[in-house]
This record gives structure tokens, C-alpha cells and sequence, in this order.
């Protein structure tokens, strides 16, 4: 039943995703979260700080596997898309891919302390080169099929919740990784110079590392378990043309509701990106006075403030989408997000060390109901581009999405080690001088506030209404009948 003005809308049954399966679906982002942004927040702290390797290595190296990362995106969605087995087109590719991600996570730590600072590059580079098509043939297919497991408006909205609620629950372990190599399981001895506790950072990431990544596993099979494929009968049964790779890479970007959803997703994800780990060192060096075990102990509770502002982001954005539509509802939640990443150069004060907590919630907040209409309004797009193409390719627009996102994610990437060396930081000193404190402070807060105010404009301009949706799916189930 389509809502009207006068009657609010309810999921007809046959539309309703069971909450067993919204759980276990959502379960399944840890891939996504720990294989890629895990590794991602345990480099710096790793070998930069720990191991001493210049951080333009670093962002160098994380660059060019995230260009290698946009190209066997496309390529392992095409295989998602064209796919016929008795399992259906995504869950055999999520079931290998899952396996293969969390047995190579703890690899990307396996490095030698030994090593001098060139092989440590090549280390970083090559590991995680080989690792890139894993993440690819699990994330393609995982996210695929988040857009295809119901045709209502709302109830998408509604998976993405879940799911959204669920990842902010799995991203607590990437906030307390650090944290967790500066326990004394991993004790060394005091350092004589600051009077500090050292740590084997290096073995703890190993160790952290294999522990998520034996969970990663876990969730991959229950999703190939309990996640059953709606869409698929209905592309079999039709004998729907294969999916080219180009569709992949270059023919979705001619639908102009997808280019806005890239465009919202592209702007938030690089003004966070480049200034990644430039929150932490600001925790680390200007709130805690360069104390480590200090600074990853309370980087690991803002983690946890996040998590709750996540969970009471999500379910206000989905309350906010039912009343004033998913397009005026984004909008608020944005410029909630500007104001937030603003006010972090007041919140974060080594007098008063809580109030950060309460920045790390008002950006949780903001970027866990951000991503849960980026992915909702993404799966109504599907809808959309289904009327002209006659094709469910929701592997296609996935990865056209996700190589945009991770090659300029390289780019942020390096230009994260370029910005952070810019303000003048050097990782021999156990202090950083005020100047350097001042410009990371900066642009912690101004960066993220320019990108997500890009995004702003570029949701005036996205064209996929409410009413416009209940149009289109008519127009689809008297043409193809309901799936």
C-alpha cells in the first residue's frame, strides 16, 4: 500500500524483510567494516608510530591499493551480476570472499620489525595489493544484494537501518584496535626518555587482527545461510542480458539520480578520508599531551560515543525520512554534520577531555543516518534505472559506485600522509611543536565541513521522490509483474 497524504504508509507483507534476516544481512557489513577500515586505522598507528616509516609511504602504499581496489570492484561485480548457480548470483561469491578476507586480515600485519623502512613500503604495498581482490569479491556481492531484498520504498529504509545500527555496533572494535595493542599483554618496558609504558604494537595488531578476521568468516556464512536472493528468479526466469564490464564503469553514471547519490557519498567520504587520522593524533598530541596509551584509551571511548550516536542517528533518520521524505531528511542530517565537524576545534580541550566524546557523537550521529539514506535512496535507483535498461544490475551500479569511492579514497589516501606532513608533524618526537598541533586541528575540523557542504548541493539536486518511486514501481509490476 502506498501512503497518501492522509494515510501513512504501511509495508504490505509480502514486501517485509523478516527481522532475522535484516539482523543476519547486517551482521554481514563486519566485512566491510574490518577488512577495509580496520587495516586502514591500524596503519599509522603501526607503522608510522611504531615502526617509524615516513607517513607519505604510507598514504603512497594505501593509494595505490585502493586504485588497484576500484578496478577489481567492477570486475568481481560483473561476475556477481552475470552469475547463474543453484545459490543464486551474490551468496557463492560472499561465502568465498568472506573466507578469504578474514583469513588474510592478520597477514597485513605480518611485517618484521627488522625490516628497514623501504621493505617495510613494500611489505604494506604488496600485502595489501594481494589483498584487494578478497574485500572485492565479498563487498560486491554483500552490498548487490542489500538493493535487491525488497521493492518498498520504506522497508528499504528500513533494511539500511539495520544495518546502518549494526555496522555503528562493529566499527567499536576499529576505535579500541589501537588501544587494544597498548595493553599489557603487549607490554615492553619504560621507555627512559618520556618515562612512558612501551608496547609491541605490532604483535597486537596481529593478534587483534585474527580475531576479527575468524569473525568475518562466521558472518559471511550466515549470510550465505539466511539471505535469500529476491530478485534472482525473476533475472533468471526472463534470461536477462548479461552485464557488461563498461556498464560497470562508465554507462551508470548516465543515470542522474545515481551521479547525485556518488556525489553525496564522494564528497562525505574524502573530507573525512584525508583528514583520517588526523582526529587521532589531535586526541593524542593536543588533548592527552602526547601521551599514547592515554590518547588510543580515549580515542577507543569516542569510538563508543559514535556507536551511540549512530544509534540514536539512525532511527531519527528513518523517522525523519517517513515524515518529510528520504531527499528534506538527508538535508537536515548534513547540515547537522557541518556544524559538528565545526564545533570539534572548541570540543576537543585537554581542560575538559570529555567534551570530545560529545563531538565523536554529533559526527556519528551525522554519518551512520548519512549512509543509511545513501544506501536506501542507492536501492531506489535500481528502480529507476530498470524502467529504461530492462535490467536488474545492482552489482554494476555497486561497483561503478565503489571504484569512484575507492579511487578517490587513494587519492585521499595519499593526500592524508601530504596533509599531515604539511602540518609539520614528526613521528620521532614523543612531543609536537604548537604550530603542528594548530594546522591538524584545523583541518580536523574545516576539511570535513567543505565536502560535506558539496554534498548539501549536490542533494538539491537529486530527482527521486516519494511520489516519484510509487510511479515507477507501478510502471514495473505491470510491465514484469511482482518479485
Amino acid at each position: 500500500m502506498q501512503e497518501t497524504k492522509n494515510q501513512p504508509h504501511v509495508v504490505a507483507p509480502e514486501d517485509r524483510i523478516p527481522v532475522r534476516q535484516k539482523v543476519v544481512y547486517g551482521l554481514g557489513v563486519a566485512g566491510d567494516m574490518w577488512g577495509h577500515w580496520l587495516y586502514v586505522g591500524l596503519a599509522y598507528p603501526v607503522f608510522n608510530l611504531y615502526l617509524k616509516v615516513n607517513p607519505l609511504y604510507i598514504g603512497l602504499a594505501l593509494m595505490i591499493t585502493r586504485l588497484v581496489d576500484a578496478f577489481t570492484d567492477p570486475i568481481l561485480a560483473r561476475f556477481s551480476d552475470n552469475a547463474r548457480t543453484r545459490w543464486g548470483r551474490r551468496r557463492p561469491f560472499i561465502l568465498v570472499g568472506s573466507i578469504l578476507a578474514g583469513l588474510g586480515l592478520p597477514i597485513l600485519f605480518m611485517a618484521s620489525p627488522h625490516w628497514n623502512e623501504h621493505q617495510l613500503f613494500l611489505f604494506i604495498l604488496i600485502s595489501a595489493v594481494i589483498y584487494a581482490p578478497m574485500m572485492s569479491c565479498y563487498n560486491m556481492p554483500y552490498y548487490s544484494l542489500g538493493a535487491e531484498l525488497t521493492p518498498d520504498y520504506h522497508e528499504r529504509t528500513n533494511l539500511m537501518s539495520f544495518r546502518g545500527m549494526i555496522q555503528k555496533i562493529l566499527e567499536v572494535p576499529n576505535f579500541y584496535a589501537f588501544a587494544f595493542t597498548q595493553t599489557t599483554l603487549f607490554a615492553v618496558g619504560i621507555d627512559a626518555a618520556t618515562g612512558h609504558m612501551t608496547y609491541n604494537t605490532l604483535r597486537g595488531a596481529q593478534v587483534f587482527c585474527a580475531i576479527m578476521g575468524a569473525i568475518i568468516v562466521l558472518f559471511g556464512v550466515l549470510n550465505f545461510l539466511f539471505v535469500k536472493e529476491r530478485y534472482y528468479h525473476k533475472v533468471e526466469s526472463t534470461h536477462q542480458a548479461k552485464v557488461s564490464l563498461k556498464e560497470s564503469f562508465f554507462t551508470t553514471l548516465k543515470v542522474k539520480p545515481f551521479l547525485m547519490i556518488v556525489v553525496i557519498g564522494l564528497s562525505f567520504n574524502m573530507g573525512s578520508a584525508i583528514v583520517g587520522q588526523l582526529g587521532q593524533y589531535t586526541t593524542i598530541f593536543y588533548v592527552a599531551g602526547g601521551d599514547q596509551q592515554a590518547g588510543s584509551a580515549w580515542n577507543g571511548h569516542m569510538g563508543l560515543a559514535a556507536m551511540f550516536g549512530a544509534l540514536l542517528g539512525v532511527p531519527m533518520i528513518n523517522v525523519l525520512s517517513r515524515r518529510l521524505g528520504k531527499r528534506r531528511a538527508l538535508m537536515i542530517d548534513i547540515g547537522f554534520g557541518v556544524v559538528a565537524f565545526l564545533a570539534t576545534w572548541w570540543l576537543y580541550n585537554p581542560a575538559i577531555p570529555w567534551m570530545q566524546l560529545i563531538a565523536s557523537g554529533a559526527i556519528g550521529l551525522a554519518g551512520a543516518a548519512l549512509w543509511v539514506m545513501h544506501g536506501s535512496m542507492g536501492a531506489d535507483v535500481m528502480d529507476y534505472d530498470e524502467i529504461s535498461s530492462h535490467k536488474r544490475r545492482e552489482g554494476a551500479f555497486s561497483a561503478c559506485s565503489s571504484w569512484i569511492m575507492k579511487a578517490s579514497s587513494a587519492l585521499t589516501m595519499f593526500l592524508s600522509g601530504v596533509v599531515l606532513n604539511a602540518t609539520g608533524f614528526d613521528a620521532q618526537k614523543a612531543q609536537q611543536s604548537v604550530e603542528t598541533v594548530t594546522k591538524i586541528r584545523l583541518n580536523f575540523a574545516l576539511i570535513p565541513a567543505v565536502g560535506l557542504t558539496i554534498a548539501l548541493l549536490a542533494v538539491f539536486l537529486y530527482p527521486l521522490t516519494r511520489e516519484r518511486m510509487a510511479e515507477i514501481r507501478q510502471q514495473l509490476e505491470a510491465r514484469r509483474g511482482k518479485v
